[in-house]
């Protein structure tokens, strides 16, 4: 029954798309070829009359995804991120979406709390008020705790929403599949791995409990982080459709007039906000993935405050290396460094010409940084990138979707509190400092002693395990506890001979 209802869903899909003029907007911007301009025009001009009508003051496609739904403004969100396939004129517009909603009744918010937290509101919360934010997921509360009186923010998940998401993806994941089948060349941009993404995101949003521990996670990890400050959680308060953070009372990063009469230096603010996701992102491997103005505030002392942690980024040690080196090659005009670092990472397939992709990174780097700071921007350095990567036969790399979202709209932040940010100079020193302590000798010596300490949790092991793969299982007990009483010094031999060469190479090079 999932293919008809699917089906249904593309219809009403395509029928609003037709009747906000989002379709016409979408298709030129992908530059989509005739065979999918007819799949899509059949899919929403019969049915117009069906489609819904959005909020005219808005643009065509904002207007199409706010009309839809919460999944669609999700999705829409995602999307801006991928201007080689929406192009950049529409990944502009949807960068801008603002994800707010409709609240829904502050009775049915209670309900939700007592249910979920098994007590009165009245018992939990001395003051518990109106809601004062809705998106597409959640709506926040302010409120006082009624045993200590501290102010507390509690996030309670929409009615029925998981319900809601799970109906769009299914029919997401069958618009990609025709996707893929009505345009191949598609096909290297991976659609269903990023709905697939899309829908990890958006699955860990859903549960609060998840992103409670994102909070306290984030907040251990940054806690030395000067300048910086999360909201701490409230575990007995929170619970899978609710969550309770400490309040963070400031002025909204947005709001550049408040700032300045507040007293804030507004460069510095911007330059604090890169480098913090540099840094969060480089060293923990752990990041606010939604970093925008309406989740950022400054405090009176000038402290940046970070909430709402329902999409957060984890980028494994090996891919933050690669990702460090790409941007330290561009930072220092050594393209060939770059491509090296693409071939050797699995990026390019090992069939092209290493020398031309250093020639068509060259072209992507300099007329950047032939620009004036106004105009070095991330965003068009993406989209120049993603001209080279088809060129050379590039997949999608979904690890990597989130980042570049993330540096794209931190990017966006800095530049809304001073245009002239340069963010190279700004990256530079925090991708540097990761350089010198993650890459080279250091890192060997360090990744010797990482090696060496999980060795020795098997070395109780080793030589049952030399003896399996060697001479194997078939002997009986009293020759295998020979061979063990043999193989034990060669097993620590070949342990201490390697960490005694490496340590020799080592010095070799300090």
């Amino acid at each position: 029954m999932k293919g008809p209802h699917n089906l249904w869903r593309l219809i009403r899909t395509g029928a609003t798309f037709e009747r906000t003029g989002a379709m016409r907007v979408v298709l030129e911007a992908m530059q989509a070829p005739p065979r999918l301009r007819v799949a899509a025009r059949i899919l929403g001009w019969p049915f117009k009359w069906l489609g819904l009508k959005g909020d005219p003051a808005l643009p065509p496609t904002t207007r199409a995804l706010t009309a839809l739904g919460p999944a669609y403004i999700k999705f829409g969100q995602i999307l801006s991120t991928r201007p080689d396939v929406v192009g950049q004129d529409v990944a502009d517009q949807l960068r801008v979406l603002q994800d707010k909603l409709a609240p829904f009744p502050s009775a049915v918010a209670r309900r939700m709390i007592e249910r979920e937290l098994e007590m009165p509101v009245e018992r939990l919360y001395s003051e518990f008020s109106e809601p004062i934010a809705a998106a597409s997921i959640a709506q926040v509360h302010k409120a006082r705790l009624a045993e200590t009186g501290e102010e507390v923010a509690v996030k309670v998940l929409r009615p029925r929403i998981l319900q809601a998401f799970r109906t769009d993806i299914d029919a997401f994941y069958f618009a990609a599949g025709l996707i893929e089948l009505l345009l191949p060349s598609t096909r290297r941009l991976r659609p269903r791995d990023v709905i697939e993404h899309f829908e990890s995101v958006v699955m860990g949003e859903l549960d609060l409990r998840l992103e409670t521990a994102s909070a306290a996670e984030f907040a251990a990890n940054t806690a030395d982080d000067e300048g910086f400050r999360v909201p701490s959680p409230y575990w007995f308060l929170s619970s899978r459709n609710v969550m309770t953070l400490g309040w963070a009372e400031g002025v909204a990063l947005g709001d550049n007039a408040a700032i300045d009469a507040a007293g804030h230096d507004r460069r510095e603010l911007g330059e604090r906000v890169l480098q913090l996701f540099l840094r969060h992102a480089l060293r923990d491997g752990f990041f606010h993935a939604d970093m925008h103005q309406g989740n950022l505030k400054v405090a009176s002392n000038g402290d940046i405050i970070a909430y709402d942690f329902g999409i957060m980024g984890r980028i494994d040690e090996y891919t933050r290396r690669v990702y460090a080196e790409i941007l330290y090659g561009f930072i220092r005009k050594d393209y060939r460094r770059v491509a090296e670092v693409h071939f050797e990472a699995g990026y390019v397939p090992p069939d092209r010409d290493i020398d031309e992709f250093a020639r068509a990174l060259r072209t992507v780097g300099e007329p950047i940084f032939g620009m004036d700071a106004t105009r070095i921007s991330m965003a068009r350095l993406l989209s120049y990138l993603f001209e080279v990567t088809e060129r050379f036969g590039m997949e999608t790399r979904t690890e990597l979707i989130l980042l570049q979202r993330t540096m794209v709209v931190v990017e966006g932040v800095a530049r809304s509190l001073h245009p002239s940010i340069n963010i190279w100079q700004v990256a530079q020193p925090v991708v540097e400092s990761y350089i010198r302590d993650n890459v080279g000798p250091r890192a060997v010596l360090r990744d010797l002693a990482r090696t060496a300490h999980v060795l020795a949790r098997f070395g109780p092991r080793l030589p049952g395990l030399v003896e399996d793969r060697l001479i194997g299982r078939g002997a009986d007990q009293h020759s295998a506890q020979q061979r063990e009483s043999r193989l034990w010094p060669l097993a620590w031999a070949l342990l201490g001979g390697g960490l005694v060469g490496g340590g020799m190479w080592l010095g070799t090079i300090l």
